[in-house]
């Protein structure tokens, strides 16, 4: 858990939410979204993995986030930029998979990210 906690709030800046509930259920915060970070084995009821995907965290600027990971020993693949959006792909210290993300283009109804 130290290296989750070491990757979500220190190389990613997600703050701990200090209730969280123990040493193997971490809580950070992000906006209006609580990414839980747990050892599911540790707890009493049962969890069903899902199938693999990704979970896209907004960061202000994706070069900045990609340097500071690598600077920091984390693998980052190469940023791609879509026309609207800039990101690149990145693994948690589990081996999940996250998209470092950044929308640039206005929204559809005109709003801007």
């Amino acid at each position: 858990m130290a290296e989750a906690e070491h990757f979500y709030g220190e190389l990613l800046g997600l703050p701990l939410n200090p209730n969280s509930p123990d040493d193997d259920w971490l809580e950070f915060e992000a906006g209006n979204v609580t990414l839980a970070v747990m050892t599911p084995h540790t707890h009493e009821y049962e969890f069903t993995p899902l199938p693999p995907g990704a979970l896209a965290l907004r960061v202000a600027d994706v070069a900045d986030a990609k340097a500071k990971l690598e600077a920091a020993g984390v693998e980052v693949n190469d940023m791609w930029d879509s026309g609207k959006c800039q990101g690149a792909g990145v693994r948690d210290p589990s081996g999940n998979p996250i998209l470092l993300h950044r929308r640039y283009a206005p929204y559809p109804d005109g709003t801007t990210p």
